[in-house]
């Protein structure tokens, strides 16, 4: 009796975690590499521990859970302006710290390029990604007038690949030096709302090409049936130019300030 009393508890116990989880889609920017992408790995950089150290954060566990309900397209309205990063969440305020050693992910103005998003649960949505004005100042807090008004992509219903959304756009022009690209993910199927800051450093300098994360963010609800999602960004980057910094990665000399492929 006594064990069937224990078996009963547990299988309560892990009903009640499936109900309690979110039935949502949770994710962030992989490449070029997010905030929260960077601080959700098991080796995080300086500026993930400075964030992860902010009172109340939920780094690195909830790297992939930075979203609001309701937005419906009101994003400056709704996230305040200083806050962009964190989405005005007091989970994430570690991502509004204004920093200059953000990883960084080394592009090239105009070019095309491969971006990928995590998505640990498919989801319909529609992705808008905006680049700072020249001028930006990255040692101060992020704020709408720092964007341009216009996403320099727009991107509805990607295909979701070895757990992640991969899509193909061009690069904006008439950027040098460190920037930053700020992603919305608004869903079409959920009421939620997602926001991740990448920070980057444009360059023309010849061979400099997509960078991949420094680290594989930690895992959150199970990802669709298929490979394991680092064996699809390796599949990605033997099909373009970067596998040396793939390999580089592995082998953990994926340190510093700007990821590059040089």
């Amino acid at each position: 009796m006594r064990h069937r009393i224990t078996s009963t508890a547990a299988g309560l116990t892990l009903s009640s975690a499936l109900i309690a989880a979110p039935a949502m889609a949770h994710g962030a920017l992989e490449s070029p590499l997010s905030r929260a992408a960077a601080c959700g790995g098991t080796k995080p950089p300086a500026a993930c521990r400075a964030a992860a150290a902010v009172k109340g954060s939920v780094l690195p566990g909830g790297w992939d859970d930075l979203r609001i309900a309701g937005v419906a397209g009101r994003d400056r309205q709704v996230v305040p302006d200083g806050k962009l990063c964190s989405g005005g969440l007091p989970g994430f305020r570690g991502f509004d710290l204004p920093r200059d050693d953000w990883p960084a992910t080394k592009l090239r103005p105009g070019a095309r390029f491969t971006f990928r998003y995590r998505g640990t649960i498919p989801h319909k949505g529609t992705f808008r990604l905006y680049v700072t004005k020249p001028g930006y100042d990255p040692a101060k807090p992020l704020r709408w007038s720092s964007l341009e008004r216009e996403p320099f992509l727009t991107v509805t219903d990607p295909k979701l690949a070895d757990g992640s959304y991969v899509f193909k756009g061009r690069l904006p022009t008439g950027r040098t030096g460190r920037h930053l690209i700020y992603t919305i993910w608004q869903n079409s199927d959920t009421p939620d709302t997602y926001y991740s800051c990448s920070d980057v450093v444009f360059t023309r300098a010849p061979g400099a090409a997509n960078a991949p994360a420094l680290q594989p963010p930690a895992r959150g609800p199970a990802a669709p049936a298929g490979p394991p999602w680092q064996l699809g960004v390796t599949a990605l980057l033997v099909a373009g130019a970067g596998t040396a910094a793939f390999a580089a990665y592995r082998a953990g000399r994926g340190r510093g300030r700007a990821v590059s492929l040089d």
